[in-house]
């Protein structure tokens, strides 16, 4: 399965979702796969950040299939390996995001993508089984969501308390269905902060997104 997560307005929490998705799909299968596009996924899961190239260098410049991309990805645990950002950026629209793409759906395992804010490349969409646009209840966020060309699959809302729009006000305004609920809380941030999250997964992260991860 192929899982790509992004987000229409920085501070929607879209790599954190990603890599917890990504840690939770672990707990029913062997091996997941994390793809990052952006960069900020070793900093989530308090790893060092990967010296080598990335998933944008093999895009921009490799002419190896797809999985060469193996021996540039970064074990995280025994269930868990992360294909790096890269130092290149690839444009969106280069024809080796769709080689990659059909790659990825292909293989056994789940694969999740962290586009964050970036725009998700259309090859990479055309292929994805999941397309998960990650938002909270912010009328700027929604409104730039609606007015994007890409059309999500389905949502996952991070739901702040006092948010004069509801998960159903989400919901009809991008006629996608909310599979995904992560309640803001403060243990989140301090996870992420001391580096902790391959070890000490937030309750508010499990309950929100075990059922679309599984």
């Amino acid at each position: 399965m192929l899982t790509l997560c992004w987000s229409a307005k920085g501070g929607s929490g879209t790599t954190v979702v990603t890599c917890a998705m990504a840690l939770l799909s672990t707990r029913h299968r062997e091996m997941s796969l994390l793809i990052d596009l952006v960069g900020d996924v070793p900093a989530v899961l308090g790893i060092a950040e990967p010296p080598g190239p990335g998933v944008h260098d093999w895009v921009a410049r490799s002419m190896a299939p797809p999985s060469a991309l193996a021996a540039i990805a970064v074990t995280v645990n025994d269930n868990l390996r992360v294909v790096p950002c890269g130092s290149l950026i690839a444009p969106p629209d280069h024809p080796r995001w769709a080689v990659l793409a059909e790659y990825l759906a292909d293989l056994d395992t789940d694969v999740f993508v962290d586009a964050s804010t970036t725009p998700p490349p259309p090859g990479l969409l055309q292929e994805a089984t999941q397309n998960l646009l990650v938002i909270r209840q912010c009328y700027i966020g929604l409104r730039r969501a609606a007015a994007s060309s890409i059309r999500p699959s389905a949502v996952i809302v991070v739901h702040e308390a006092g948010r004069a729009l509801t998960v159903d006000d989400v919901s009809a305004a991008l006629n996608a269905p909310v599979v995904g609920q992560v309640t803001v809380d403060p243990q989140v941030a301090r996870v992420i902060d001391a580096g902790l999250l391959l070890r000490r997964m937030p309750r508010a992260l499990s309950l929100g997104l075990r059922e679309v991860a599984a």
